[in-house]
């Protein structure tokens, strides 16, 4: 596939603060890419970079085959950008924001249709400084495809949705993709990263620690499964011996065994065997919250590998 986006070596730094610190990706067209990270750890400042929001870093971005930096105002034709802090004037009314917004763009789509698909027809005529903040959020979804672009840049989409906002704004964004738009996001909520994104990138301390599909990262870096189960037995010993267990913990009746492979059935046919059949066996699989914790966790980025 065709990389529409590609960061080389990108560094920001603000006086003595560096907040992108030699930061390199690349985004393919029709992918739903994604920015994960603590707060704080540079993923807005390298979005914002790459629209040409900020100035005066160093490295090498391509947007299209557009130079942030040399060809902002042609780039600003082909990109869509939801920002994380926005506003409007409070007395605009919603219906005005996107007829303004639509005015400046040659081949905008009708902005009725996403006032529907927003669920904000029955805003249309309230006014900004009215909206609750999730109808807000909204609005600024709205406003970014207005323009019909061909990436568009979406930062905490969803923050201050309710569940059921959620769930319609990631079938919307399902929707952009499958008319082979480009989507850059970045968010903080693992299930939405995982639900959402083809490929996310991992940024800790301005830096980018890992890079692959929200699968792929869990088969690299979470690869222990935990088997739970409870039982009054004392002596399980005989676990331990399993190849594939690494430990076999106790809280009370409650059992935590800690492995990798094919852990599940290993352990309850040793359970079986010494007659124990509990029904409350279960396995917990590895999730990208864990991939998170384990490559965000205290430590140099170089340390992540070794």
């Amino acid at each position: 596939m065709n990389n529409v986006i590609e960061v080389e070596h990108l560094k920001k730094t603000y006086g003595s603060f560096t907040a992108v610190d030699d930061v390199s990706f690349h985004v393919e067209e029709g992918e739903v890419f994604g920015l994960l990270g603590p707060n704080g750890a540079g993923k807005t400042t390298s979005i914002e970079c790459i629209q040409a929001l900020r100035h005066s870093f160093t490295g090498d971005v391509s947007v299209l085959g557009l130079d942030p930096r040399k060809d902002a105002r042609e780039l600003r034709k082909y990109i869509g950008s939801q920002l994380q802090e926005s506003a409007l004037p409070n007395r605009m009314k919603v219906w005005e924001a996107l007829d303004l917004f639509a005015s400046f763009a040659p081949n905008a789509l009708d902005w009725e249709l996403l006032l529907k698909q927003w669920g904000l027809a029955e805003k249309r005529n309230s006014s900004f400084g009215g909206l609750s903040g999730g109808q807000q959020q909204r609005l600024f979804i709205a406003l970014a495809l207005v323009n019909d672009p061909k990436i568009v840049f979406l930062d905490e989409m969803t923050q201050g949705l309710d569940p059921a906002a959620r769930r319609v704004a990631w079938d919307l964004v399902r929707a952009v993709r499958d008319k082979g738009k480009t989507v850059v996001m970045v968010t903080h909520f693992m299930d939405e990263a995982e639900n959402l994104c083809d490929r996310l990138a991992i940024v800790n301390k301005g830096r980018i620690v890992a890079t692959d599909s929200p699968q792929g990262l869990i088969n690299s870096y979470a690869t222990q499964i935990k088997v739970l189960f409870s039982t009054d037995e004392p002596d399980l010993s005989y676990l331990e011996q399993i190849p594939s267990v690494n430990s076999v913990n106790r809280y009370g009746s409650h059992v935590e065994i800690l492995g990798t492979g094919p852990i599940l059935p290993l352990v309850a046919a040793a359970l079986v065997e010494n007659g124990i059949t509990p029904s409350d066996l279960r396995v917990d699989q590895p999730t990208l919250e864990d991939v998170f914790l384990i490559l965000t966790r205290d430590v140099e980025p170089a340390e992540i590998n070794q």
